[in-house]
């Protein structure tokens, strides 16, 4: 039997990734697992991105999160620069994988954060995530200063996911608690 709250987040995922979206055929492919029909070009054309992707997506889902995988769509006047790749429990999200620096968390952060960013432009209400595969062996509380810098100045809501690769650890806050360890240092 599926959870009462998976049943949630799916019908959530899909309402909201059918509004932005309206004229999208979605296509399940595996448990708690849609993609949007004109995505799946991209699993033959980029097979390692394609599992990438879906291996952040089970690590999501694993935990009773349902994912909407969206269109392939580029920000406009961006060329080379994708929007969102994801709805999750009815949040717009962006998702990375990151090895490296702290810098480059940093990096991946920002470009993940101005992804989920032009989807939610224009739209009261909405508001948009990210989730970071972190590779890297960095310090809890280092990616969480590093976050928290990144976010400084800005106000809107939303969640910072971190899967830290080594440790099989989840960890997720809100923008707003991460903005708030940076006057607490």
């Amino acid at each position: 039997m599926i959870p009462d709250s998976t049943c949630q987040n799916a019908e959530k995922s899909f309402l909201l990734a059918s509004s932005l979206f309206p004229s999208e055929e979605w296509i399940h492919k595996e448990n708690n697992i849609w993609v949007a029909k004109s995505r799946l070009i991209e699993e033959y054309r980029e097979p390692d991105k394609w599992e990438r992707e879906m291996s952040q997506a089970r690590i999501l889902t694993s935990r009773g999160s349902a994912v909407y995988f969206l269109p392939e769509l580029e920000i406009k006047g961006e060329t080379g620069r994708r929007c969102a790749d994801l709805v999750l429990d009815g949040e717009i999200m962006e998702i990375k994988t990151v090895s490296g620096s702290r810098v480059t968390l940093g990096g991946e952060f920002r470009l993940a954060y101005k992804q989920g960013a032009s989807l939610t432009a224009g739209r009261e209400g909405l508001h948009h995530s990210v989730f970071i595969r972190l590779l890297t062996d960095l310090p809890l509380m280092s990616v969480m200063s590093k976050i928290a810098g990144e976010l400084k100045g800005r106000t809107d809501k939303g969640r910072f996911i971190c899967y830290f690769e080594a440790q099989k650890d989840l960890r997720s806050w809100s923008y707003e608690e991460l903005r708030a360890i940076i006057g607490k240092k």
